[in-house]
């Protein structure tokens, strides 16, 4: 069953030069993450709009064959490295959940 993880940035970003860190490790990392992952960007800052609730500043939507393999991704040694760029860059909600 398919797995989703849903980047929501909470506002702008604080550290440009953080947030390209961040961004160039997981570009990097991208085949090693989607052979091994089986990551598959769907949408990375695309267009949006809210309907409900507070705006986001930015959106991602993840999409991975299961739910370990996007646990096993966001733990892995190489994206925990490159959080800690992102997390000091901006604000962000992470959510993680199963698709049909």
């Amino acid at each position: 069953m398919p797995a989703y993880l849903i980047f929501t940035r909470e506002g702008p970003v604080k550290d440009p030069q953080k947030m390209e860190a961040y961004s160039a490790a997981n570009r990097a990392n991208a085949e090693e993450y989607a052979s091994r992952f089986g990551i598959k960007p769907l949408s990375v800052y695309g267009h949006f709009e809210t309907l409900e609730g507070e705006d986001a500043d930015g959106v991602v939507l993840l999409e991975f064959p299961t739910i370990e393999d996007a646990r096993g991704w966001y733990e892995s040694p190489q994206y925990q490295a490159a959080m800690a760029d992102r997390l000091k860059a901006a604000d962000y909600r992470v959510i993680l959940f199963e698709g049909i």
